[in-house]
């Protein structure tokens, strides 16, 4: 197992992230931010958090996605669904859908299937904290990158203890 981030290195990329995106929204009545369940809603939390600190008197809306069943592996093994909180509306809207590694692409492109469910925004951006964009099988981008890191196909990159770690296969 070898560390990506150690618990202060994860801290520093979530206010760097926190730090763009807020710079990149100046507006943020226009704005919602989406964690993906699960590991998006865990760095979600701490982006949200930040920004939150950077702009005190302002209402940041921030909800949390289920994809569960709008996974493309759902066929394969029974699935308990996660928690699902949109309380805003997303027409219109520029949404910031936050996920913790972006790998093949799968989870975003079922996270885009679920968002045209609740309505249309004006544009979806995606910020992870970690892209492995060499095994992409979508044409999928993050706007916002915490760390991009080079991995086999096999490994696996987990937040774990606070800290974001690499297993290899």
């Amino acid at each position: 197992m070898q560390v990506l981030l150690s618990s202060q290195q994860l801290s520093d990329t979530v206010n760097q992230l926190a730090g763009q995106l807020n710079k990149s929204h100046p507006d943020m009545n226009e704005v919602v931010f989406v964690g993906i369940q699960q590991g998006g809603v865990v760095v979600g939390n701490h982006i949200i958090s930040k920004i939150r600190e950077m702009n005190p008197s302002r209402k940041i809306q921030y909800g949390q996605l289920d994809i569960t069943f709008y996974r493309d592996d759902i066929r394969k093994e029974i699935l308990t669904p996660d928690t699902m909180n949109l309380p805003f509306a997303i027409e219109n809207k520029t949404i910031v859908l936050i996920d913790d590694v972006l790998f093949t692409g799968r989870t975003i492109k079922a996270a885009l299937d679920v968002l045209l469910d609740y309505g249309r925004p004006a544009k979806v951006e995606l910020c992870v904290l970690i892209d492995r964009k060499e095994h992409r099988q979508f044409p999928i981008q993050a706007d916002f990158v915490g760390l991009t890191v080079t991995t086999n196909k096999t490994d696996k990159v987990k937040l774990v203890n606070k800290e974001v770690v690499l297993i290899t296969q």
